[in-house]
């Protein structure tokens, strides 16, 4: 069988034909021309316009064949149009200026879910900039086309992606079976967040049912001026992430204070006995936990507190919840124990959102923001710190969007 019927099988266009195929330099060049009386298309209106003239000789990277690399060469044709002037034609292998087809592209963006962009342009002999620009296309082909009817929960959180205090805010949808990025922006302000939701449009703001957050001020502020008729649910894990760093500065400051005493040593090693969970805690943490007991330290009854707080989720109504919450901050604040007192203002000035927690239960998952913002980190980490925003924005996108995949619209799947 010719090549020129297996690109004819799986990869036809009309109104161009393959001309000759050549074997150069350990590579696969592939000409192309149009085909008798075909006009050519202006790349700004989109339609057939009378040709101007024909410019020199262009390369198209392809689909690998057998390990050979592959190009698709072709003298693009200018077009006079009677809107757009004087311009390139469009092609229907490739988009643009790149100097790759959108088959490799969306080849490149498969096998980019797989593997990091480096790996992939050695396995393929590519450069890591053409890897990232055919994710780039994936992903802009993907996002044009996602339906964004229908959704009920949205997650709204920071995500630190670089050094000096850098931050992303990150919009998921959570409603149960559907767990995915919205969107992505830099910074976490409150311009930020509102370019969401004029992003997202007003109608379906609306049709909110719930959504979920951190006690972020900025975000606070624009979720109940955007999305008021949702029912905002304060993040669980977040409540609790904020008492652990308020006992974690109980027992350093104690620390501190028992090493002036001398008596350093009753401290070492207690950080993670008293941030762990008593499921999770090994024995010898137990036994560490048991002989600070006995010592009524600031440190411990810190921990106690929030041991006792928990208590908070396994109640069945809102209304009995609050009166513990009331309760548990009256004690908290005798406790004399600044940080924690700290936590329980907290609380109380955000004791509607929480108490929000009961009625959403069941019905949404507020874990699910954390569980996203895992595979987030793994995917910063993974390549390292992205230098740009565009790069973080492209590859969290890729990754995390469930965007429609661009390979199901070819004839032929390559990979």
């Amino acid at each position: 069988m010719l090549l020129h019927t297996i690109l004819n099988r799986v990869y036809r266009h009309p109104g161009f034909v393959y001309h000759s195929i050549q074997f150069v330099d350990d590579a696969i060049s592939v000409h192309l021309r149009p085909r008798k009386g075909n006009r050519p298309i202006c790349s700004g209106c989109k339609r057939h316009a009378p040709g101007y003239d024909t410019l020199s000789e262009r390369s198209f990277e392809f689909v690998p064949l057998w390990g050979i690399p592959v190009a698709f060469r072709y003298a693009m044709r200018r077009v006079r149009c009677s809107r757009c002037g004087v311009v390139v034609e469009t092609v229907p292998w490739a988009t643009g200026k790149r100097p790759i087809t959108n088959a490799y592209a969306y080849f490149l963006a498969r096998w980019a879910t797989r593997m990091s962009w480096a790996e992939v342009a050695r396995a393929f002999r590519t450069s890591w900039e053409s890897v990232f620009r055919s994710v780039e296309i994936a992903v802009e082909w993907g996002l044009a086309r996602r339906c964004l009817d229908g959704i009920r929960s949205i997650g709204v959180d920071e995500v630190l992606w670089q050094r000096g205090y850098k931050f992303l805010t990150v919009v998921y949808q959570i409603d149960a079976g559907s767990r995915r990025l919205l969107w992505v922006g830099r910074d976490r302000t409150v311009k930020t967040l509102i370019r969401f939701f004029r992003a997202f449009g007003r109608a379906r703001a609306e049709a909110l049912q719930f959504v979920c957050s951190d006690m972020w001020k900025p975000y606070l502020k624009v979720i109940a001026k955007k999305a008021s008729r949702a029912l905002h649910v304060l993040d669980r894990f977040h409540i609790m992430a904020k008492m652990n760093k308020m006992i974690d500065m109980v027992r350093a400051k104690e620390a501190r204070e028992m090493r002036s005493k001398g008596r350093g040593d009753v401290l070492v090693g207690s950080r993670w006995t008293l941030l762990k969970r008593p499921e999770n805690r090994t024995e010898k943490q137990e036994i560490k936990l048991a002989e600070l007991v006995r010592l009524n330290l600031k440190a411990v009854r810190s921990y106690l507190l929030r041991e006792e707080f928990q208590i908070f989720w396994t109640y069945l109504s809102a209304s009995s919840a609050g009166r513990f919450l009331d309760s548990w901050c009256r004690k908290v604040m005798h406790s004399r124990i600044e940080p924690m007192k700290k936590i329980a203002r907290t609380i109380r000035a955000h004791k509607t959102l929480i108490l929000n927690w009961f009625p959403a239960r069941g019905l949404v998952s507020t874990g699910a923001v954390e569980g996203m913002n895992n595979k987030l980190k793994v995917i910063t980490r993974r390549a390292y710190g992205y230098r740009t925003y565009r790069g973080v924005e492209i590859a969290l996108y890729h990754a995390l969007g469930k965007l429609p995949d661009p390979m199901d619209t070819l004839t032929h799947r390559f990979c």
